[in-house]
């Protein structure tokens, strides 16, 4: 792997990170606000809401790239991370 390709490679990991903590909060929030009497919101709100865990994913993600694996976004260092034992 190229020195070219590290960059491009923190992105897609993080952006994927967060695409899918949105859609995962925003479903949930959708979820509880159907199922129960417990809390009242309106899709937008919930998107509103949504968007913190999102946003909280993006710094998780520019330190990891920063203090973890090299070239992802995991925290995990290389020695620990699973994926990387043979």
């Amino acid at each position: 792997m190229s020195q070219l390709d590290t960059p491009t490679r923190i992105v897609a990991d993080v952006a994927e990170r967060t695409l899918l903590t949105y859609v995962e909060a925003l479903l949930g929030l959708l979820l509880a606000g159907a199922a129960t009497d417990l809390v009242d919101f309106t899709f937008l709100q919930s998107a509103a809401i949504a968007a913190v865990p999102a946003g909280l994913t993006v710094i998780k993600g520019a330190i990891g790239s920063r203090l973890g694996l090299v070239g992802t976004a995991s925290w995990l260092p290389k020695q620990s991370d699973p994926a990387t034992r043979p």
